[in-house]
């Protein structure tokens, strides 16, 4: 803070009076020490000179005049202490800012930097390849025909993952002809994870699994899990290449995205995705759920002054608005 930096011991009875007799600045600092009736002026950021130990903002000093040597009226102090900041404060010798695996930030860089960090060894971004499945699909500016949909699930994922730090590899839209998933895969190059979204149910235009099931020995980890919305979701590999098979649902992709996919990436890159639970008083009464653990699009509000999280009235998977209009998620265990 801008004042003075005085000895506690001389401002505890008021007013008192005391000699300016330097200076400390920032990046110009005193390199003397303070004794018994001395004050040194001192501006934010400045060093704080040896034998002070407390600061008294200028806005309770009446100074004779801003130049050493001269009388300063203190009208009021703080206790010992109060704005100055610690060696240490921030950051100790010997301490681990950034651990193994942290997402390099424009935050971490700046926390880095300020420790005098220029170097880092890091890994490379993963590479993800993104396929869509389908013969409904139309590329974003196509006009969709009869029976026809636009391809939104490979743009949002495209986008979240390189939110969640990895690098997205557009593989385009496989069509409903088995072996369509594998050719587009195998057409890539380094790809270290492939994230497909449709042909995962049990009709016969879904590929994903026979594909899978016909590349080779264990090529299928596993298919469908106790989840609402993401039942259908798929585990597998194309010749070594960890596959995560999403629903076709636009919120059962997004879903599935962020449970799923993104501890996958972060444990690609080296680290271990944050936790993004927490417990909140519901609006509403939900009631039993069944034998899926269901994800309810959801928004936190405040209802008679108090913050809760209200489920969205409807909660079908086809519907992104409500999703897109949601803030939060309400993980309804199993019965």
């Amino acid at each position: 803070m801008d004042g003075y930096a005085v000895r506690a011991a001389d401002v505890k009875s008021f007013p008192c009076k005391l000699t300016r007799i330097a200076e400390s600045a920032a990046g110009h600092p005193w390199t003397g020490k303070i004794v018994a009736g001395q004050a040194v002026r001192v501006f934010t950021g400045a060093a704080i000179p040896d034998g002070a130990d407390t600061i008294v903002i200028q806005e309770d000093v009446d100074p004779v005049a801003e130049q050493d040597n001269v009388e300063i009226t203190v009208r009021s102090a703080e206790i010992a202490g109060r704005y100055i900041r610690p060696a240490g404060l921030d950051i100790t010798a010997g301490q681990v800012i950034l651990p193994a695996g942290t997402l390099l930030s424009a935050r971490a860089i700046g926390l880095a930097i300020a420790a005098g960090l220029t170097h880092a060894s890091v890994r490379l971004r993963p590479r993800v390849g993104v396929l869509s499945t389908g013969d409904e699909l139309v590329s974003p500016g196509e006009l969709p025909g009869p029976g026809q949909i636009i391809s939104s699930n490979a743009s949002f994922l495209a986008n979240f993952v390189s939110a969640c730090g990895a690098e997205a590899v557009d593989l385009g839209i496989a069509r409903d002809v088995p072996g369509a998933m594998l050719d587009a895969v195998r057409r890539a190059s380094n790809l270290d994870l492939v994230v497909t979204t449709g042909g995962a149910s049990v009709g016969t235009h879904d590929h994903i699994v026979s594909d899978l099931g016909s590349s080779g020995q264990n090529a299928l980890h596993f298919w469908k899990i106790a989840m609402r919305p993401g039942k259908p979701l798929i585990s597998g590999n194309v010749d070594g290449i960890p596959l995560i098979g999403l629903p076709g649902n636009p919120v059962s992709t997004a879903v599935c995205a962020l449970v799923f996919l993104r501890p996958a990436v972060a444990h690609m890159a080296g680290g271990t995705a944050s936790s993004l639970q927490f417990l909140m008083p519901l609006a509403v009464d939900l009631g039993i759920n069944d034998q899926r653990q269901d994800y309810i699009r959801a928004q936190i509000t405040t209802k008679d002054g108090v913050q809760v999280i209200m489920p969205a009235p409807r909660q079908d998977s086809s519907m992104m608005s409500v999703l897109a209009t949601s803030n939060a998620l309400i993980v309804s265990p199993t019965f």
